[in-house]
């Protein structure tokens, strides 16, 4: 018997040949689908991981506790009890402890942590040593400023409730390391809207005013308890560990729960898509297998009946029949499988997952098994028919074929595809038969697309024979009574459907992902840079580029849950990637376009004021000065004024350094009692500023018209405002008489030309927008805001959020600095050597981003993933419609050959056979392609199919369309090149012999 089998394979070497292509290319896709799979999805998971915020990568558990004096004893006790809570696996954390302070500053007060952190002085860089004894203490750059103290400087801090100062010495100014990595994501240990905390030692917590902190613990999350390794449900182990820390009165907090819901989503939806994409290959290959089975299963009648014949009983005609296919298709197996991992590594790399590897390998072994087992059974189901038939059909080469068995597989299939397009418009796109629609659609399309082509050429072919037109009649007819020809069409229409749709796909998928990145980014390529505040910041990147055409300031922060992006308008249409969707790129103004003038800056080192007390009360009268190059605030302090009119000089040394200061605000006070204390002025307190110059003269920077032009002043926000009036060219200053002592403002602030701040918005405005005037309180006090359109979307912040100009906020926010991302934008033709300019001018460059990289991660995320894997499914499946076309041709090609030789003999004209011998299967492609492109678009318009969502939700900007002119075109024209190629090769023999001369002739 095996000598029969492989004699019997060597005589059909083509039909074998054909049968192992198949199969090498199904086994091939097979075996690439779940490694492919496993892979894309640990990438995924680590793409994830990658640009996750530390604060959704730990957990943080915090607790007020009353320490009676020992901190170390209670924060040992809170560790222990937090340790026991979480889930297990997590590891050690972090522990720490902080005591807000309300600590006086001046006339006003403001906001000041102390803290204890394990490991603070490894994450920090300090100016300094290390905080080691009881009352030593680590201040930030701004509350040193702030306090004006310096390393060695002893604070006293007077509290709200305390009867005396806590004394502290600053031992370290310091400056946080990684301020945007794990160990820095509590926003407990991080200033918000006011003073970093100072740092310090578990024993300064034995201060009777330290004795009621808030102790927290905080852990980094492993990478595999996030990513869900082994089926690890993280959600559910938080939910459960949250309960335990409940029941002992302490607080879990986390955002890892969305990190890991994202990836585990993102994961289903890698593994669904390569799934279903595999499954619609499968069928595709055993529905070809079985074609292709068919027409070889002319030549191997004659055998069957010989061995009938020869009394073989039906079992081992069955055997014989079996092992014919058993070898092409182990071969084919053999090839294409080894191919299939290797082109899944190559597409997807490594299954870096231990425990997803053993998956990746059954499921593989798995789909090769399907490939082998179906296509076999499909060959013996076709085996078997034949073998049924009595020995006189076998001989005759002719079949009875009964009509009704085609039409009722039709009907099922299109049963079957009804139901899947009813799944996809209720809402279940991806489940069940959903994501199986658009090739169901296309199987319908064939179907009823090949019946119409069978009865159009039926009649069309007669028709063009009774009125003499030979290549058309005999096109047709040859075409009509083809068996097969129709399962052979419906098979290219739904290849070339499913290659043309993951084509479309392919090509919106990645016009979206470029979109999206270019929105989230802003520009081309943003750097995350460090700076002191907004002022240095905006002042280092100016100086880098006067220009204004390679980069642009930036810093990202947030005011309740609203985000607000501050940019630098004069830049922003040079160097900002801006869109139709963000509203005009000049409607935002900045202060330059204001128009008004500004004070001259101040330059020189001493500072001359011309003043009058007005009112009977000492006063002490201060200006504030902001330099326009470090940010850093200055306080010109002329001191008690005495009644009358006065001349003041004091030293201004800072000043002196290019480019200089500006004003920043007048603040009118007390003169300071013994303690030092100082107050807002008392009721009725009021001074004239009568001019304002520098090195010498009392005029220069503030004349008669700055002082007395009113628009360039503003009282602040606290307490009664001063009444500030311009008269005669000078500027007053008042407290109202009527006001209590203790509800008296101090300030009159030099007002900035774009108040009420501009800002464009996008999304719904704040809820207390709508009952009062807008405001923003983010900056100290609250700045009016002015909203000038709403618009769609904006760059970076997506769908929600406000775009002000940093010069402007920066201005108004000059002495409460209220932090968040600092960036520089550059645009795309920025010199090479740019970055490093910019750390020569002061910025500490700790990030880069650039959009090809961010869409080159979210090109790791499911969506894209699918589409590639469907790419390559289209691909196969467009092969698959190639090699079952060349067995179709084939098998054809012997009776057409004897039939046009008759012909011939009876005066059918050369050309009119060489048309008549390749125009049946150019039809067949021409027309199964055009049908394959209207499935398509059928396909996608009747399931509603679009772009492939973002996992994460991300719909800020309107998808592209996924079968656009170009795609389906590009489409078109390789699949005519594919399976045009392919029938010019198989019927070349026969070209070629009806070309040559016969008989002399």
């Amino acid at each position: 018997m095996v000598g029969l089998v492989f004699g019997a394979v060597r005589a059909r070497a083509a039909q074998v040949l054909t049968i192992l292509v198949l199969t090498a290319l199904a086994a091939a896709v097979a075996a690439a689908g779940p490694w492919y799979g496993f892979a894309a999805a640990a990438d995924a998971a680590a793409a994830y991981l990658e640009v996750a915020p530390a604060t959704q990568r730990t957990v943080s558990v915090a607790n007020r506790v009353d320490t009676q004096g020992d901190p170390d004893s209670e924060l040992r006790r809170f560790s222990a009890r937090v340790r026991a809570g979480l889930p297990s696996g997590v590891g050690d954390g972090v522990a720490g402890m902080i005591r807000p302070l309300n600590v006086r500053t001046g006339v006003a007060s403001s906001s000041m942590s102390v803290a204890y952190r394990d490991g603070f002085c490894d994450h920090v860089r300090l100016d300094g040593r290390c905080p080691g004894a009881r009352g030593e203490i680590a201040l930030s750059g701004e509350a040193a400023q702030r306090f004006g103290a310096t390393v060695g400087d002893s604070l006293s801090i007077l509290t709200s409730s305390s009867n005396g100062p806590l004394d502290l010495r600053v031992v370290a100014v310091y400056t946080l390391v990684d301020p945007a990595g794990t160990y820095w994501s509590d926003r407990l240990f991080r200033a918000e809207a006011e003073l970093d905390p100072a740092f310090t030692v578990t024993d300064t917590f034995r201060h009777s005013e330290l004795w009621t902190p808030t102790m927290a613990y905080d852990v980094v999350l492993p990478d595999a308890l996030l990513r869900g390794d082994g089926g690890y449900d993280l959600a559910t182990e938080l939910t459960a560990a949250d309960r335990r820390l409940g029941s002992d009165a302490l607080r879990l907090s986390t955002m890892a729960r969305p990190l890991h819901l994202a990836i585990t989503r993102d994961r289903d939806i890698i593994l669904r898509g390569v799934m279903t994409a595999g499954a619609q290959m499968l069928i595709l290959t055993w529905f070809a297998v079985g074609l292709a089975g068919w027409y070889t299963s002319r030549d191997r009648r004659a055998d069957a009946a010989l061995l009938k014949l020869r009394g073989v009983s039906r079992f081992g005609t069955l055997r014989l029949a079996w092992g014919q296919h058993l070898v092409p298709l182990l071969a084919g197996v053999a090839v294409g499988a080894p191919l299939g991992y290797l082109a899944g590594w190559a597409l997807a790399g490594p299954v870096h997952v231990t425990a997803d590897q053993a998956l990746a390998l059954r499921y593989s072994a798995a789909a090769v098994a399907a490939v082998l087992a179906g296509s076999l059974a499909v060959l013996a189901a076709i085996e078997a028919s034949m073998l049924v038939r009595p020995v006189s059909e076998l001989l005759s080469g002719t079949a009875r074929v009964r009509a009704w068995r085609p039409a009722f597989v039709d009907v099922l299939l299109l049963a079957v595809a009804a139901a899947a397009i009813y799944q996809a418009w209720s809402g279940d796109a991806e489940e069940g038969l959903g994501p199986a629609a658009p090739a169901l659609v296309a199987l319908t399309v064939g179907l009823a697309a090949a019946r119409l082509l069978s009865l159009i050429a039926v009649r069309g072919g007669v028709a063009a024979l009774r009125t003499g037109r030979l290549r058309t009649g005999l096109t047709a007819l040859r075409v009509s009574r083809s068996p097969g020809t129709d399962r052979v069409f419906t098979l290219v229409v739904v290849a070339v459907a499913l290659f043309t749709t993951a084509a479309g796909g392919w090509a919106a998928e990645t016009e979206a992902r470029l979109a999206r990145s270019a929105a989230e980014m802003g520009a081309e390529r943003v750097l995350t840079v460090e700076a002191p505040n907004r002022t240095a910041l905006l002042h280092a990147v100016r100086s880098t580029d006067p220009g204004g055409r390679e980069a642009m300031a930036a810093v990202r922060t947030w005011s309740g849950e609203r985000e607000i992006l501050e940019v630098d308008s004069t830049r922003l249409g040079a160097v900002a990637g801006w869109r139709p969707e963000y509203g005009p790129v000049g409607a935002l103004p900045s202060a330059v376009a204001a128009g008004r003038p500004e004070p001259a800056l101040i330059t020189g080192d001493r500072l001359t004021l011309r003043a009058r007390r007005d009112g009977p009360a000492d006063v002490a009268l201060t200006l504030r000065l902001q330099h326009e190059a470090t940010g850093m605030v200055l306080a010109a302090g002329f001191g008690t004024l005495r009644a009358g009119e006065q001349t003041v000089t004091v030293p201004v040394p800072a000043c002196a350094t290019a480019p200089g200061c500006r004003i920043v605000r007048w603040e009118m006070t007390t003169p300071p009692d013994p303690d030092g204390r100082i107050e807002p002025p008392p009721p009725g307190a009021a001074v004239t500023v009568l001019g304002l110059g520098q090195n010498g003269t009392a005029d220069g920077i503030l004349d008669a018209a700055a002082l007395g032009d009113i628009t360039r002043w503003r009282a602040g926000t606290t307490g009664a405002a001063l009444d500030v009036t311009t008269v005669d060219g000078t500027l007053r200053l008042a407290t109202d008489r009527n006001a209590t002592a203790d509800r008296v403002g101090a300030d009159a602030w030099a007002s900035d030309p774009l108040l009420p701040l501009p800002a464009l918005v996008a999304g719904p405005e704040p809820d207390g927008w709508r009952d009062d005037d807008p405001a923003l309180s983010l900056y100290g006090d609250p700045v009016p805001v002015r909203v000038l359109g709403k618009v769609p979307a904006l760059p970076m912040l997506g769908s929600t959020g406000l775009v002000v100009d940093l010069d402007a906020v920066r201005r108004v926010a000059a002495e409460i600095d209220p932090g968040g991302v600092y960036q520089v934008w550059l645009a795309p033709g920025a010199r090479p050597g740019i970055v490093e300019d910019l750390a020569a001018a002061g910025l500490t460059v700790a990030g880069s981003a650039t959009t090809e990289a961010h869409a080159s991660r979210l090109g790791d995320q499911g969506p894209a993933v699918v589409v590639r894997f469907a790419l390559v499914a289209g691909i196969a499946a467009l092969l698959i419609a190639a090699a079952t076309v060349a067995v179709a041709a084939t098998a054809d090609r012997r009776s057409l050959a004897d039939q046009l030789r008759v012909l011939r003999e009876q005066g059918l004209a050369r050309r009119v056979a060489i048309t008549t011998s390749y125009a049946g299967t150019a039809a067949l492609i021409l027309t199964g392609v055009l049908g394959g492109v209207l499935a398509a678009l059928l396909a996608v318009a009747i399931t509603g199919r679009s772009v492939p969502a973002f996992t994460d939700g991300w719909a800020v900007l309107v998808p592209p369309d996924p079968l656009d002119t170009v795609a389906v075109t590009v489409a078109t024209l390789v699949s005519l090149a594919v399976l045009g190629l392919t029938g010019w090769l198989v019927q070349s023999p026969l070209l070629r012999s009806l070309r040559e001369p016969e008989d002399g002739r």
